[in-house]
């Protein structure tokens, strides 16, 4: 039998708002969505101002990333991300009925090695989407570091 950890409502209320507060500072509109590890949400937020189709693209890049367990930039990185043309998962982004994302902005959430949700920006380029999706992980870090847990706060993961 496996123990398993879970996301909460508290966590990914912690990680959104520190998303929000760098997109803030960094001056970006951003959609966040924060999803457990069926790829559900648990917190989708639209910054007042940020485009309409944000928070479907948050939800689908958190998704991605949770589901596929790695960071979705990686699926279109040359030379050998594997939804690129030739490559072994060419055409994977219309998995899902086009819920799958393959570009950045959508990160894995790792806790002490596991992957227990996702978390996706929608709003800026790519280096802003970034900037808030770390932000988000890093105030999760943070808040479980006392309890001995360790959260995986780095662009490109590949669990």
């Amino acid at each position: 039998m496996r123990t398993k950890v879970e996301l909460g409502l508290e966590q990914a209320r912690l990680m959104a708002k520190a998303a929000i507060e760098r997109s803030e500072e960094i001056g970006v509109l951003e959609s966040v969505c924060i999803v457990d590890s069926g790829g559900f949400p648990l917190v989708l937020e639209r910054m007042d101002g940020a485009r309409i189709t944000g928070p479907q693209i948050a939800w689908n890049k958190a998704f991605t990333a949770a589901g596929h367990k790695r960071s979705t930039h990686l699926f279109t990185t040359a030379p050998d991300g594997p939804a690129l043309p030739g490559n072994e998962a060419f055409g994977i982004q219309l998995s899902f009925e086009g819920k799958f994302a393959a570009f950045i902005g959508g990160f894995p959430i790792v806790v002490d090695g596991e992957v227990i949700g996702g978390i996706g920006l929608s709003g800026g380029n790519g280096e802003q989407d970034t900037q808030a999706g770390l932000a988000g992980l890093q105030a999760l870090a943070d808040h479980l570091k006392p309890k001995g847990m360790e959260v995986l706060v780095e662009a490109n993961i590949k669990k």
